[in-house]
């Protein structure tokens, strides 16, 4: 501490110059007293005046003192009140802090403790549902077991045995929700969509009522003895090479009396070396030139037959716009058959259809003709080029500037890609319409016997069916089950379940009906 920072009373400085006067004095008198024997006149009249001198200057000193005393005071007390407050604002503050933070511990603090309370409660809680659950789990476990020993007991059944059962019962009940499910959708679908489509397709089917020829091209040729086999053969073989070179096609001779069989992919070149091989028949006269000069006027002739062809069938339509090049692949379909139904004259018929239908929905109906019309154009090329006939189709008609919309149709109408317009839908409706007329396709008997006895095969395989029957040609399958088994849902699952199978596993021309019947019969005689 700095001797300025001391407390100094009042009265200190004053008595300490007094004190020292005091002592100046006496020092002084002892002094004069001294300088009085050394010079005794003098000395008398100089202590007077020294006296007088004192005192005055003693008064001085002792007023200054005093004054200065006082004024040392009242800066000290100034000071000390200054400082007082100062102090005290600086408590009133510090107070007042110290009370905020005291209010925020409470209520923190009361905060934490009913956060502690609650928590306290949760985990009594859970306590409480542990203990519950295990107890349960506890219960479960042994009735499990009990009812495992006593299904044991009971059916004789290992424990795979009794979870394959009990897999089994849950998937009855799951087939027979969804079995509910899917006849509520279905029968919400029906209620606004059935009538319409029924009057807009049976309005096109009474409409477009064209007659169904079977102009099936065959594979043989008929030859009017036996001796024209060699004569086609030729010497060491030269004719039938000669033949088959110039025609592109594969001449099959064999013991079939009177019969000469065409093989080939290409149709239109079928069709060509069954002409060639007529006229050289009826000509006579078979060596390779005449072979040569024979089959390259019937390709020139063919050729004309097709592109008028295709000409007919865009101006039938009235379609305007056609490439060229599409007009002559489409005159190839003429020579293309699917189960006995000519290609080109199904695509006009598809046509009609889909122009009928897009007329009653308010569609443009002649996008709807081009659609009909080119939706198989694919099979004119598809044993040449890979992949199926609607993407092949719809490629060719990308190539060839035909509108978007008609090129998605054609790609989408067997669901090789997504359909992005209502058009892919109704050239679907129309192809099934078309292919499944009855007389429109036929099939050798071996393979309608095949198809028929799969169809029951397929029905017959599923748990619960007592009879199956394939009628209408293959286009119905009709499946009795047992009532006992099989109850109404699960018979609607069943029935979607054997269209599933039959289209994994079949290929048939149009659509196939499944009819699921169940029925219980309480019979009594009265006697």
């Amino acid at each position: 501490m700095r001797w300025d920072q001391i407390d100094v009373p009042w009265w200190l400085p004053t008595w300490t110059a007094f004190v020292g006067i005091l002592m100046g004095l006496m020092a002084g008198y002892l002094l004069i007293n001294l300088l009085e024997r050394r010079r005794a006149g003098r000395a008398q009249l100089d202590s007077t005046r020294i006296l007088s001198d004192a005192r005055k200057d003693a008064e001085h000193i002792l007023k200054e003192a005093r004054l200065k005393a006082q004024d040392m005071q009242i800066q000290a007390q100034q000071d000390f009140e200054r400082e007082t407050r100062e102090q005290r604002d600086e408590l009133r503050m510090l107070e007042a802090r110290i009370m905020r933070r005291a209010a925020n511990l409470d209520r923190k603090l009361s905060m934490l403790e009913k956060k502690e309370e609650k928590l306290e409660q949760q985990q009594e809680e859970l306590n409480d549902r542990k203990s519950q659950m295990e107890a349960r789990q506890l219960e479960l476990e042994q009735l499990i077991s009990t009812k495992k020993a006593e299904l044991g007991k009971i059916a004789s059944l290992s424990q795979e045995e009794a979870r394959a059962q009990l897999t089994r019962i849950l998937d009855e009940e799951i087939r027979a929700d969804a079995g509910v499910l899917i006849r509520h959708i279905q029968d919400e679908a029906k209620e606004t969509a059935e009538k319409k489509a029924r009057e807009i397709i049976a309005g096109a089917i009474q409409r477009y009522a064209a007659s169904q020829v079977s102009d099936m091209s065959t594979s043989s040729v008929p030859l009017p003895n036996e001796e024209m086999k060699g004569r086609i053969i030729g010497r060491e073989g030269r004719n039938i090479r000669a033949l088959e070179a110039a025609t592109g096609v594969d001449i099959l001779i064999d013991d079939t009396p009177e019969v000469v069989v065409v093989s080939g992919f290409d149709p239109l070149r079928r069709e060509i070396a069954r002409v060639t091989l007529e006229r050289l028949i009826a000509d006579g006269r078979i060596h390779p030139s005449r072979i040569e000069d024979t089959a390259r006027k019937v390709t020139e002739e063919v050729e004309e037959i097709v592109r008028e062809s295709g000409e007919a069938a865009v101006f039938e339509l009235g379609l305007q716009g056609v490439d060229p090049e599409l007009i002559h692949t489409l005159g190839r379909l003429k020579y293309r058959y699917s189960f006995a139904q000519n290609v080109l004259q199904h695509s006009i018929e598809m046509a009609h259809l889909m122009a009928m239908m897009a007329a009653e929905l308010g569609l443009d109906v002649n996008i709807a003709k081009r659609v009909g019309l080119f939706h198989d154009i694919g099979k004119a090329l598809d044993h040449k080029v890979e992949g199926g006939h609607a993407t092949i189709g719809a490629d060719l008609l990308r190539k060839y500037g035909e509108q978007p919309v008609v090129v998605n149709a054609v790609g989408a109408h067997h669901g090789d890609i997504e359909p992005e317009s209502i058009y892919a839908t109704l050239v679907e409706a129309a192809d099934a319409m078309s292919a499944g007329r009855p007389g429109a396709r036929a099939e050798t008997t071996q393979i309608y016997l095949k198809r028929l006895t799969d169809l029951e095969n397929i029905a017959s395989s599923f748990r619960g069916v007592e009879k199956s029957y394939a009628i209408q040609a293959g286009r119905e399958i009709r499946v009795i089950v047992e009532p006992s088994k099989i109850d109404d849902n699960q018979a609607l699952q069943m029935a979607r379940n054997i269209t599933k199978q039959i289209e994994h596993d079949l290929q048939y021309p149009g659509q196939i009906k499944v009819t699921v019947i169940r029925e219980t019969r309480c019979v009594e005689y009265a006697k």
